[in-house]
């Protein structure tokens, strides 16, 4: 026989275990009808009812055991319900052999025994099996470990890299106080991503809970298109619905035309020419292979204001093997700062009673 959660919680509520499912990671402050209401629509579990609720002390979340109308599926149940609320998907756990073989080891006893009486006021019967060996209480303690094996799958402790929460976007325009841009928030996602080591549900989720009105909308249908989309499909969705329209094309030819402003210092311009070429990159209006070389080359066509440093680093020699972002940024400060540095030291000659002297003043 399959149970959906441990033995001890089943019979305390008077659940059939074939009849439930436990929903993990639901806020602690949702309502209880707003949790039945998601879960009856999923249409396989007919009618459902909230019987009993843990808090995570890890999550400060509630891990939320429900009972439903139809036998429960293990094959038709969803992996996550959305809230009619909106925000982070929750977790469905349905008839788990895993669980039940950790509840059934823990107490010490057989797996074949039968399940705990359903109440008397539930609105469906089932015939009780009868065995003189049904145990009358089961440890605390098992009850616990049981409830840790759980939620270890929705929520794991990790290592080192423990990135913040990334900004609300809602993608409204103007941008609404307290938000952030496309463009800012699609750099921090990918950032997330890229560099986190946290499990691409965890990550996915963290994409959707900061989402906002017709950001959430686009959200949700891709969700609805594909359960088990990746979270570079919900970002790539989300610059579609209100990034640019501009092709890969479009964005080159802006690249090529990026020229040094007045005043500008050169290490500024880098950093702006890096901006446009990652998105050119990113539209695909570049290879990755050639991004370093088309830097250089814009440099030089474009840096109309720092003639002394481009001779000095010696950028038109090196254009066959140029160097990275990082490395270009970093020779370029070191060249403005000697040139500062030997700026502020030039002698000056001053003019006195006539006469004309080195002065130790600087600038």
């Amino acid at each position: 026989v399959n149970m959906s959660l441990l033995w001890s919680w089943c019979k305390g509520e008077g659940v059939y275990p074939s009849h439930a499912i436990v929903v993990s990671d639901v806020p602690d402050d949702t309502e209880v009808e707003e949790i039945e209401n998601a879960l009856q629509s999923i249409k396989v579990l007919g009618r459902v009812r909230v019987r009993g609720h843990l808090c995570d002390p890890h999550t400060q979340r509630l891990v939320v055991l429900c009972e439903c109308k139809e036998v429960v599926s293990k094959e038709a149940l969803p992996s996550e319900v959305y809230s009619t609320a909106g925000g982070s998907p929750w977790i469905l756990s349905g008839p788990d052999d895993e669980v039940t073989t950790v509840v059934f080891e823990t107490r010490g006893t057989n797996p074949t025994l039968p399940m705990p009486s359903p109440s008397h006021t539930r609105s469906h019967t089932q015939p009780e099996p009868s065995s003189p060996d049904v145990p009358t209480s089961v440890p605390v303690d098992a009850f616990f470990k049981v409830v840790e094996n759980l939620t270890e799958k929705t929520t794991r402790p990790y290592d080192g890299h423990t990135f913040r929460r990334l900004r609300v976007f809602s993608g409204v325009l103007p941008t609404p106080a307290g938000e952030e841009s496309l463009d800012t928030w699609l750099d921090q996602a990918r950032l997330m991503i890229d560099e986190s080591e946290l499990p691409r549900r965890e990550k996915r989720k963290r994409i959707i809970e900061c989402l906002r009105g017709p950001a959430l909308d686009i959200a949700q249908a891709v969700r609805s298109n594909d359960p088990d989309a990746t979270p570079d499909d919900y970002l790539t969705a989300l610059e579609k619905a209100f990034g640019s329209t501009e092709s890969g094309e479009d964005f080159y030819i802006a690249f090529r035309s990026m020229q040094q402003h007045s005043g500008e210092r050169l290490s500024d311009f880098l950093r702006r020419l890096e901006s446009s070429l990652t998105k050119v990159v990113q539209k695909g209006g570049l290879d990755t292979s050639q991004r370093d070389r088309a830097r250089v080359e814009q440099l030089l066509r474009g840096a109309v204001e720092s003639e002394m440093e481009l001779v000095q680093l010696r950028l038109r020699e090196r254009k066959h093997h140029p160097p990275t972002f990082l490395t270009l940024l970093h020779e370029i400060r070191e060249e403005e700062d000697r040139q500062l540095s030997s700026d502020y030291r030039r002698p000056v000659l001053s003019c006195v009673d006539g006469q004309w002297f080195h002065s130790d003043h600087h600038f």
